[in-house]
This record gives C-alpha cells, structure tokens and sequence, in this order.
C-alpha cells in the first residue's frame, strides 16, 4: 500500500484541475466532489459544529437562516443541499424567501406539517462563486 502525505494538491494545468478516477475508468473533477458546507445547529440556530457558514438567525417557530462565508455559484436551491432535523416526527426542508447564493433558509416542521424548534445539519455541494 501507498501512502501520499502532502499540505498542498494543485492541479498541473490547472490550479483547481485535478481529476480522480472512480473505479476502472471512471473519473471526476476533485473540486466537484467536495463537500463546500456543513452545519450543525441547534434548536435556537447555534452552530455547533461548520465549514463555510458564518451566522446563523432564528427567524420564527422552526425557521433558520444560514449564511455562507464563501458564496456558492448559484442560488442555494439548486445546489446539492441536503437538510436533516432531529428525530422521530420531524423533518427539514430548505427554500422559501430566504434562499440565495449565500443564504439558505431551513424550515422544520412534524408530521403534520405545523413548524417546530429542531437541532438540525445541511451539507452543501456545487460550485463556489
């Protein structure tokens, strides 16, 4: 087995060019698959644990405003983002007004669809502006 130890991976030709292969013959842009986000928060929008989100806001019964602190190339909502909330009868959904290249708003409701207060985690993919 080899083992590669380096600070630094540039691309040859490209700084941010650098390609993985996935499997036989399969290959992929290493920036592409990196996570460009994650987020921990709690019940009244302390984060608990990030990457790349700098504030969090309660804005009302089971409403969160995250805000990144490196833009992603497009508006949030047509990134990979993928919400999760607490357990048992609750789930998270993100969108709604509050929702841009830099902003995303998270909604927790339960299973009747009335909003609640909820720990909760995103994790965002897609380009950086």
């Amino acid at each position: 087995m080899s083992e590669i130890k380096v600070d630094t991976l540039t691309g040859k030709t490209t700084a941010n060019d650098i390609t993985v292969t996935v499997g036989a013959s399969v290959t992929m842009s290493m920036e592409q698959g990196l996570a460009k986000g994650w987020l921990g928060a709690n019940n009244a929008a302390v984060q608990q644990d990030t990457l790349n989100f700098s504030s969090s806001s309660d804005d009302g019964t089971g409403i969160y405003t995250h805000t990144l602190t490196n833009a992603m190339s497009v508006d949030m909502e047509n990134s990979g983002l993928s919400v999760t909330a607490g357990g048992g009868t609750r789930f998270a959904r993100y969108g709604g007004t509050n929702t841009t290249t830099t902003d995303v708003e998270i909604r927790i409701h339960i299973t009747s669809g009335a909003d609640t207060y909820s720990d909760h985690n995103a994790i965002i993919h897609g380009d950086l502006a």
